[in-house]
């Protein structure tokens, strides 16, 4: 569809505008009109890969998310930042045939499902993507994919997996949400003291403990195994904490490249490792899950702000 036709079968005056982002790819700004609220949330949302790209709740003055200045903006590439969506595997190919890694949802287009200003002022986006004859050679599984966003003082994220076939399957999934931080030497990630991880960091896969908060002063790539459902970035740069709640899943990631392989990633800035940590909602390594025919899955993530 074209900009005018989504604006005219999806747009809501004020609240929802459909634009042609970089790259000319069409995306959804999104602003909240709560009656009460002077200030606004606002959210810009990617149909390609139906990835939020920003959330900037109502009065604050930084984003959520990170997002490179350098991403990607074309048909085949995913975008460095926001939230982008791992399906229907996380990670590497789980069968060694050299598909992409984290699956091929995330570098594609999207379809725009439906428009909603709720009752309470905030605003609901459904984006979904549904088997074609491509997918199937990628990944040989009816399916029908959608994800729901809700903007208002917190952004809701729910991914929705439908099994449209006749044959189970199984699925790894994550929202691979990038979140800005002031300085990552002076930011930690609350909730997973005691946890056991899998330290993917340098190709690793051994299995470890966690004694206490999760810090950051070299590269970190862990998958945090039997999680709690709360979560928490203290960002003492930006005075603030982002608290994670999530539904559907055991597992979380935690992700910072560091600084040598953010040199290496032609999609960031040399200095980007120091702004970004990535905390990830994930059903990931043993947390794998299995949907069966005419079922569904839900994968739920809602992120607040709280200012300390």
């Amino acid at each position: 569809m074209t900009i005018e036709q989504l604006n005219t079968q999806f747009g809501i005056a004020g609240q929802v505008e459909f634009i042609a982002g970089n790259g000319g790819l069409p995306m959804i700004q999104v602003k909240t009109a709560k009656a009460k609220a002077k200030a606004k949330a606002k959210a810009l949302i990617s149909i390609h890969a139906g990835q939020v790209l920003s959330y900037q709740p109502a009065g604050e003055p930084e984003d959520v998310m990170f997002l490179s200045a350098k991403a990607y903006y074309q048909d085949g590439k995913a975008i460095k930042g926001g939230a982008p969506i791992c399906w229907p595997w996380f990670g590497a190919d789980p069968e060694g045939k050299g598909r992409p890694g984290h699956g091929f949802v995330r570098n594609r287009g999207w379809n725009v499902v439906a428009t909603e200003a709720l009752t309470n002022g905030d605003i609901k986006v459904t984006v979904g993507l549904d088997d074609t004859a491509e997918t199937q050679a990628i990944w040989p599984h009816s399916f029908s994919l959608r994800q729901e966003i809700v903007i208002g003082d917190t952004l809701n994220l729910s991914l929705i997996t439908r099994n449209t076939g006749k044959e189970k399957f199984t699925i790894t999934q994550a929202f691979h949400t990038y979140f800005k931080v002031g300085d990552i030497t002076r930011a930690k990630v609350l909730g997973l003291t005691g946890c056991d991880y899998l330290d993917k960091a340098g190709g690793g896969n051994a299995q470890k403990h966690q004694t206490g908060d999760v810090t950051i002063d070299a590269e970190v790539d862990r998958i945090y195994l039997n999680v709690s459902n709360t979560l928490t970035i203290d960002d003492g740069a930006l005075n603030r904490r982002i608290q994670i709640t999530s539904q559907g899943s055991k597992t979380a990631v935690v992700w910072n490249p560091w600084e040598k392989i953010a040199k290496d990633m032609a999609d960031l800035e040399d200095a980007d490792y120091q702004r970004l940590l990535c905390v990830e909602t994930t059903n990931a390594a043993n947390d794998v899950v299995e949907v069966a025919p005419g079922g569904e899955c839900r994968l739920t993530a809602n992120y607040w702000l709280i200012r300390n």
